[in-house]
């Protein structure tokens, strides 16, 4: 059976590979929605106004929605069509990306925040899923290794281009920019785009729809809220237990549904977890020291943004040629080898930056940061497509969404993770510091933490800012073994159950096999 409807015409080749460019500029534009933004928060707040807790939501209110609506909209590309996902997520998105550019006020702009979230998710959802049925074995490797570098990119140099377009030509033209990726993407992707779907979908599970949107909302709303409210805040436990309950409705919810959003029988297949393991390990070894470190160099050791944006080079250079060396090396290496092995680099360059920690100028700095992007760049270029592989083909929309929930929930724990810990370790080198400073010890932590010394200080009047930068430096080395420890456990946990097998072996049919899926003939 195939799950391709009839087209009008075979496609070929250079289609394929525009509709690849198309899916790759959306995984590009995607992540600089999370990252432009807050470059532009400042400039916002001078024309709109708005209180620090309303600016914030300028963030969280995208992660809300994209990270909540993504295993839906997998389910919705599956059931209604990959094509038509991608296309309805792609030109929302492009909509909403020229409202924003246009808002009067910041209520308005949140709230088309929230609407260019749940774009992003169909956008993705349905791409990726569409890239699964048009690239077979290793040609998948390669086109999602394109999507993993592109995704990269779009994460780690967001930041740059947003403080260009806010300094040349205002805030306005973030979210334009944003626009005109998005009408690039539409116009090549969607004309080339062949639909399918699956043929087995007896509609959408709305129970599960419902459910996981809700777990998966108060699950994000309690990460972005934790950092700066404290995990103890009666807010943040509410809406981390009732994630938790929700988590149990949507089990029960899945295991008695005819035809499920999400077979549960799938967390049986080792390397379906592994999958869902990888994206949890950049998250910890390379993510959060995306916005670690400039706070850290701006802050405590006065950088200007642009030399300290150069030095975050050395971490972010190789995601633009690692990941298409690592599915080259697939051919000839386990998944589990690359994977475990990536991030058993990136480990050791976490414990290299820490055993540094205040002991080198920047140049030092450049050769751990460069092992930890390489070391994370190889399992970043091959967790799509092995989160998508590993099921039929049939049911590549419910893969990307739950990869993609798992990607998005994962980094969410990782930040509030490493904020809170952060934080937990600089109050305990101040408290070594200054033992007679009592409250003030957590509210100068918490200031620290965030690369604000000049108030940190003023809090801790008794000492100067050698001091302070000392005690950050010993609670940043401690931070650093902390990550590489919790990336090594990933790493053999991702070896153990990723296996021996290629990084392109086609195992739909051993998931159907043990999870008692459908199974889509090969191509």
């Amino acid at each position: 059976m195939s799950v391709s409807l009839p087209a009008d015409r075979p496609v070929g080749r250079l289609d394929r590979y525009l509709v690849l460019g198309a899916v790759s500029l959306a995984g590009l534009v995607l992540p600089l929605s999370f990252t432009g933004p807050p470059v532009a928060i400042p400039a916002i707040a001078a024309e709109l106004g708005g209180s620090p807790v309303a600016l914030n939501w300028i963030t969280n209110a995208f992660m809300l929605a994209f990270g909540s609506c993504l295993m839906a909209a997998g389910t919705l590309a599956d059931t209604y069509g990959r094509k038509r996902t991608f296309a309805t997520g792609i030109l929302a998105y492009a909509l909403v990306s020229l409202l924003l550019a246009l808002a009067p006020n910041l209520l308005a702009l949140n709230l088309l925040r929230l609407l260019q979230g749940v774009a992003a998710a169909l956008a993705l959802a349905g791409g990726n899923a569409a890239l699964s049925q048009e690239f077979h074995g290793p040609a998948r490797i390669r086109a999602f290794s394109l999507l993993g570098t592109a995704f990269g990119i779009g994460l780690a140099f967001g930041p740059s281009l947003a403080g260009w377009l806010v300094q040349s030509q205002g805030w306005r033209a973030v979210f334009l920019s944003s626009l005109a990726i998005a009408v690039l993407a539409s116009a090549f992707g969607v004309p080339r785009m062949r639909e399918s779907r699956d043929p087995e979908a007896r509609g959408l599970d709305w129970p599960g729809c419902f459910s996981s949107t809700a777990m998966l909302s108060l699950l994000t709303t309690g990460l972005l809220l934790a950092p700066e409210r404290g995990w103890s805040d009666p807010w943040v436990l509410a809406a981390l237990i009732g994630a938790l309950a929700l988590l149990a409705l949507f089990v029960r919810v899945e295991t008695r549904a005819a035809r499920p959003m999400l077979d549960l029988s799938l967390f049986r297949l080792p390397r379906f977890v592994g999958a869902q393991l990888l994206p949890i390990g950049t998250g910890f070894a390379y993510l959060v020291l995306i916005i670690v470190l400039p706070l850290r160099l701006i802050g405590l050791h006065g950088y200007s943004a642009i030399e300290a944006g150069a030095l975050m080079m050395a971490l972010s250079a190789p995601m633009l040629l690692v990941p298409f060396a690592a599915a080259l090396l697939s051919h000839r290496l386990a998944a589990g080898v690359l994977c475990g092995g990536g991030l058993w680099l990136a480990a050791a360059g976490l414990v290299w930056l820490g055993a540094i920690a205040g002991q080198a100028g920047a140049a030092a700095l450049v050769a751990p940061l460069l092992l930890i992007g390489t070391g994370a760049a190889v399992p970043w270029g091959l967790m799509d497509g092995l989160a998508i592989s590993v099921v039929p083909k049939e049911r590549a929309g419910m893969a990307a969404g739950v990869f993609g929930a798992s990607r998005v929930s994962g980094e969410g724990i990782a930040i509030a993770v490493v904020a809170a810990a952060l934080a937990g370790l600089l109050q305990w080198q101040l408290r070594a510091l200054a033992p007679d400073a009592g409250a003030a010890l957590g509210q100068a932590a918490q200031r620290l933490a965030t690369g604000d010394a000049a108030h940190a200080r003023e809090l801790l009047p008794g000492l100067d800012a050698a001091a302070l930068r000392h005690g950050y430096e010993r609670a940043f080395a401690w931070l650093m073994y902390l990550l590489a420890a919790v990336t090594a456990a990933i790493a053999w946990g991702a070896y153990a159950l990723l296996g021996e097998a290629s990084a392109h072996e086609a195992t739909p049919q051993s998931a159907t096999s043990h999870a008692g899926a459908a199974c889509a003939d090969a191509p």
